[in-house]
């Protein structure tokens, strides 16, 4: 293995080990303060589009949050054990997906600077699926 094979590699599991991180523990909060989330989502939503619809939302970004997050582990330990990205390769565009759903919502409540948070949450994530497509390259 060369040089630059490693900094990738060690690149991957870098980007891949903090989605992992990030994502299992929103969704774990999620999970576990349900209530709390759900009233808080309800009062930052009160007076948008989605007002009626915050539980079934909540539900969404939480299953995508988990999901992602999942898929993160298994594919940290697929990059460590044999090099293989894929699993790693679909918990960030999972990721993606969710962090773009989480951008939609903090913009339709005019909560701009939450919405300002997620960007470098969208950068990392980007970042991260471009490391492992090369990495399926090659």
């Amino acid at each position: 293995m060369n040089f630059n094979h490693l900094a990738l590699i060690i690149c991957q599991c870098i980007g891949t080990a903090t989605i992992a991180i990030c994502f299992t523990q929103s969704a774990v909060d999620k999970i576990f303060d349900w209530k709390g989330n759900l009233g808080w989502l309800n009062g930052h939503f009160s007076k948008t589009i989605f007002k009626s619809m915050v539980p079934f939302l909540l539900g969404i970004v939480t299953v995508l949050e988990l999901l992602a997050g999942l898929m993160s582990i298994v594919g940290l330990l697929q990059i460590a054990i044999s090099s293989n990205v894929q699993w790693a390769f679909w918990g960030s565009a999972t990721a993606g997906l969710a962090l773009v759903s989480l951008f939609l919502g903090q913009r339709i409540a005019k909560e701009y600077a939450g919405a300002a948070v997620l960007v470098s949450y969208i950068i990392l994530v980007i970042l991260n699926i471009l490391l492992l497509a090369l990495g399926m390259m090659g």
